[in-house]
């Protein structure tokens, strides 16, 4: 499965008879009625010719506007070229004008680009996302290219900056990556994501000052639909026309919890993911019921997609809640866990590949995961500010034997940020993972039947 964006007039023609949009057989059948039309155009000239008698100054005229000067053939062909012509112009500039005043797209946007997001990709896989920070915004700008079938559930457990001043002063979980989530699904013009991420200058002391946009407009939403959190970020998904949907992974504001491998406790988000050596997380409290949208999202899932993001801070917090782990492990879905292509400072100093994997059988349990996702390329740009290092391909033999989960390695860094997933490179090496089991899991189906 492929969907770059066409550029130019030849490619947007081509992208009119991509297979799905559905507009071939609606012109086929306008053509058969303009053919119908020109035939009996054709008898009805034809027995004007026998029945009427034109002599005199208007042989000439009649002769002129039908064209008899020229042979048979070449009048069909002019008329026919003619014809086409005006019609395939006459109709796109119809369309156009009877779709534009319902579509809310930028006015840049092609209308066989917004037509083909509406009905090809509403075909696509339905694809869960699991995660938080910048990790899971990357996947899902790539994501959105291969379907609208998206459930960002993000974690809620983030009690630093704008978010946790909002969490602490209305008691609402935190909104940061929602936001962030949001923006990157939102199908509006520009300048509208650039607002959302506005943030007021200043650290905090003033009371606009360190907040964003998007997440005062998070906050106010909560609070227009009656201090229902869920129900405020659905409409937000709404007004700003998400492709897929955004959703928490709770309700319920959530304290992060870490022991560390010297036996100390720490407490809260902001703190542990500059925290080193820990040795296992949990929520507070315990028995918090997952969302309602995020619990149905996960049953009804294609692909359930774990990461990429803060290991302990992002995705941990929603793999701990019992609903949302219990539905992911009865799943029919494929579930495959992207791991990030660069240690962080603080919670995965010193990480490889098979310590991000364990630690998440450690939450969660063994059987959890059916394919890993890692990066092979190494010689991405480090920025100046660059404190990490990647993540190293080791892999437990004892997890190579067994075959569960499988390795996939592919080159998905951001060539200029060896920090960051590139979107367009992550999201079609997760596509194609979704295939290939597709492909394996179709085949296994028909040797049952056999």
């Amino acid at each position: 499965m492929n969907s770059p964006r066409p550029r130019g007039a030849g490619s947007r023609l081509r992208r009119w008879l991509t297979p799905g949009i559905g507009i071939k057989r609606w012109l086929g059948l306008v053509f058969v009625g303009e053919f119908c039309l020109a035939l009996a155009g054709a008898f009805l000239l034809r027995q004007f010719y026998r029945d009427v008698d034109v002599s005199g100054p208007g042989q000439a005229v009649v002769s002129g506007l039908t064209l008899q000067f020229l042979p048979y053939w070449l009048r069909g062909l002019l008329l026919a070229a003619a014809g086409l012509a005006l019609f395939l112009y006459g109709s796109w500039r119809g369309v156009s004008v009877l779709m534009e005043p319902f579509l809310p797209v930028s006015p840049d946007q092609p209308l066989v680009e917004v037509i083909y997001q509406k009905r090809f990709l509403a075909r696509g896989p339905r694809v869960v996302a699991i995660g938080g920070g910048t990790g899971l915004s990357t996947l899902l700008r790539g994501l959105k290219e291969y379907t609208s079938n998206i459930t960002a559930v993000v974690t809620v457990a983030d009690d630093g900056g704008s978010s946790g001043r909002l969490r602490t002063e209305l008691g609402i979980p935190a909104v940061g990556d929602i936001r962030n989530c949001i923006v990157a699904l939102a199908d509006s013009e520009p300048l509208m994501g650039e607002l959302l991420q506005y943030r007021f200058p200043g650290d905090g002391s003033a009371s606009l000052g360190g907040h964003t946009i998007g997440n005062l407009l998070l906050a106010a939403m909560t609070s227009v639909q009656g201090d229902d959190f869920e129900e405020g970020v659905r409409q937000m998904n709404r007004v700003l026309a998400v492709r897929g949907q955004v959703v928490p992974a709770t309700a319920t504001p959530l304290v992060l919890h870490a022991r560390l491998v010297d036996g100390r406790e720490v407490s809260g988000q902001s703190v542990i993911t500059r925290t080193a050596g820990i040795d296992r997380v949990w929520l507070a409290p315990a028995d918090v019921a997952a969302g309602e949208d995020a619990r149905r999202a996960v049953e009804e899932a294609d692909l359930i997609v774990i990461g990429p993001g803060s290991l302990y801070t992002s995705i941990m917090p929603t793999l701990l809640l019992p609903e949302i782990a219990a539905a992911i492990r009865l799943s029919a879905a494929r579930r495959l866990y992207v791991c990030n292509v660069a240690t962080q400072t603080g919670e995965t100093e010193g990480y490889d590949l098979s310590d991000h994997l364990r630690a998440v059988e450690a939450h969660t349990g063994p059987g959890l995961i059916d394919f890993v996702l890692a990066n092979n390329r190494f010689d991405a740009r480090r920025p100046g500010d660059y404190s990490a290092s990647p993540v190293k391909l080791s892999w437990p033999p004892g997890y190579k034997a067994a075959g569960v989960p499988r390795l996939v390695l592919e080159d998905v860094v951001d060539r200029d940020n060896a920090h960051h997933h590139d979107p367009a490179r992550l999201a079609a090496a997760v596509m194609r993972i979704y295939e290939r089991a597709g492909r394996s899991r179709r085949r296994a189906h028909a040797s049952r039947s056999a």
